[in-house]
């Protein structure tokens, strides 16, 4: 039982201007503010793939309570719920719409694993609703949305992490200290690749929305566009409404890994990109293959990143990671958790390892801090690695080499382009102009 001069943690950490006291002068707070006992309630939004690992991540958390699913699909909402009551002997609340998980001052922190065009608008109104944010990757299905996202976050004192898990690697933490330390001399360059079996999801056409589904709240933010299933739930990674194709998919761990590697904090001035659809004539909207260069002139580096879904060689030994060049040898990251080096004109055999970590973990560590600081993959992650595969897309689909201003976050000279880095919101799903 609280005693009258305390708070409870859930109480005191919804209330965005406690949490800015707990940062400013942590020592006026009980510590039993933040007790042992009083366990995280998380709700997770979009159950169907990603959220599955959402679920099972912080159910295996101690300070944890998976309290809530969301998901606008009735059918796959109600099954899931029936399958954490049968693993784990507790029931959920269900949710179709995440506003009503907003509104539950219950809620202390939301998991968002929903399509991407969800991502930022559902960030910012948890952000407003005193809730603390796990964000799936990409953070933005545009690169205006990551400024937002950084705002809402700053604005409301939020902890806002996102699902960059190869950061929570003790492993890929080691490995960019060796790149800092000089292990492989003056790293110019990193490659980033997505080799993945993606086959052709034929043309479905459209129909009735099935029964259970609300399709206006799956649709959101979006353009509302006629029910196909070759948009739910899997396939609107490869349209442009809804996705990002895969430099915006798994391409988001290698974006991120690539810059990270590199040390770039920052935008690239010169953007690249040429590929297209050459083996399925199906519904994808975006290219099958896809390369693309992102140039820092400034800083004398360079980031390449291709994309290729079918037969292919591997590359280092992988097809899924990142290769970093430097003056003295080059660093293999394969996945989520491992390096190797190799060394000299010899290729000598360097520093390895193995090891991986706990992004969830992490996540809730900071909330229960109200540390920002801690995060291993803070908003700004969500912002910079999802931004770069926007910019390689924009240089793709307007089909020319592209100059873009790092500090304005704008092209340079280019309407067309520009018109790319945001969208148009459909109402009542619009993002805020002010956070």
């Amino acid at each position: 039982m609280e005693k009258p001069n305390e708070v409870s943690r859930r109480d005191f950490i919804k209330n965005s201007t406690g949490a800015a006291v707990a940062l400013s002068i942590p020592s006026i707070i009980p510590a039993s503010a933040f007790g042992a006992n009083d366990k995280v309630r998380v709700a997770v939004l979009g159950v169907n793939g990603r959220g599955q690992s959402h679920i099972s991540g912080f159910n295996n958390l101690a300070n944890v309570e998976v309290a809530t699913f969301c998901d606008p699909d009735n059918n796959i909402l109600q099954t899931r719920a029936k399958e954490f009551e049968t693993k784990t002997g507790k029931k959920v609340k269900t949710e179709n719409d995440l506003r009503k998980v907003f509104d539950d001052k219950s809620i202390d922190a939301v998991s968002i694993a929903t399509p991407n065009h969800w991502h930022a608008l559902a960030t910012i109104w948890a952000c407003q609703a005193g809730k603390d944010v796990y964000v799936e990757k990409p953070g933005s299905h545009n690169l205006h949305e990551g400024r937002k996202m950084i705002e809402a976050a700053n604005k409301y004192k939020r902890v806002v992490q996102h699902g960059v898990q190869l950061r929570s690697s003790e492993a890929l933490k080691e490995a960019v200290k060796h790149l800092r330390d000089g292990l492989i001399g003056n790293v110019y360059m990193a490659r980033g690749l997505v080799y993945k079996w993606r086959p052709d999801i034929g043309d479905r056409g459209t129909e009735a929305v099935p029964a259970g589904l609300n399709y206006d709240i799956w649709t959101g933010p979006a353009e509302m566009k006629p029910f196909s299933k070759n948009y739910v739930h899997y396939d609107w990674h490869w349209h442009w409404n809804y996705g990002n194709g895969d430099i915006g998919n798994q391409g988001i761990h290698e974006t991120d890994m690539c810059m990270w590697g590199l040390g770039v904090e920052s935008f690239p001035e010169k953007i690249t990109s040429s590929g297209g659809k050459f083996l399925w004539n199906d519904a994808k909207e975006t290219p099958e293959v896809l390369s693309s260069s992102f140039v820092y002139p400034k800083e004398k580096k360079i980031i390449e990143f291709e994309v290729r879904p079918w037969m292919t060689n591997d590359e280092g030994g992988m097809g899924i990671g990142n290769i970093f060049y430097g003056s003295e040898g080059y660093m293999v990251v394969k996945g989520y958790d491992f390096y190797e080096t190799f060394l000299g004109k010899e290729k000598k055999p360097g520093p390895t390892r193995k090891a991986g970590g706990d992004h969830f973990k992490n996540f809730i560590d900071a909330v229960v801090a109200r540390d920002p600081k801690l995060l291993n993959g803070p908003v700004e992650t969500a912002h910079l690695s999802s931004g770069l595969a926007h910019l390689g897309n924009i240089a793709y689909r307007t089909g020319r080499a592209l100059t873009f201003d790092p500090k304005a976050e704008k092209f340079v000279g280019d309407d067309e382009a520009n018109k790319m880095l945001t969208r148009k919101y459909r109402s009542p799903y619009s993002l805020p102009g002010v956070v």
